[in-house]
């Protein structure tokens, strides 16, 4: 799995980075967990408003953080497709 986190490095973003990482330790899910903070590649996924969550090149949640329960629940959507 591989897990994007899209925004310019900002306290909401470093947030989204933490509960992900949480999420993925709750769930014993192995994936690599990127940090995109180039606002060209930004866009290219059509996020206008960060932090931006990208699971598998499937944007997944954009300008809000989440909640290492709320990202779980994607988790499992996410492996149930």
């Amino acid at each position: 799995m591989l897990i994007k986190i899209l925004g310019s490095g900002c306290k909401n973003c470093t947030k989204l980075a933490e509960n992900t990482k949480k999420a993925l330790m709750e769930t014993g899910i192995d994936a690599e967990v990127i940090k995109v903070e180039d606002f060209a590649e930004i866009a290219k996924h059509g996020i206008m408003s960060t932090p931006g969550l990208i699971i598998d090149e499937k944007v997944v949640s954009s300008g809000k953080v989440l909640k290492a329960n709320e990202i779980i629940e994607i988790f499992k959507r996410t492996v149930a497709e």
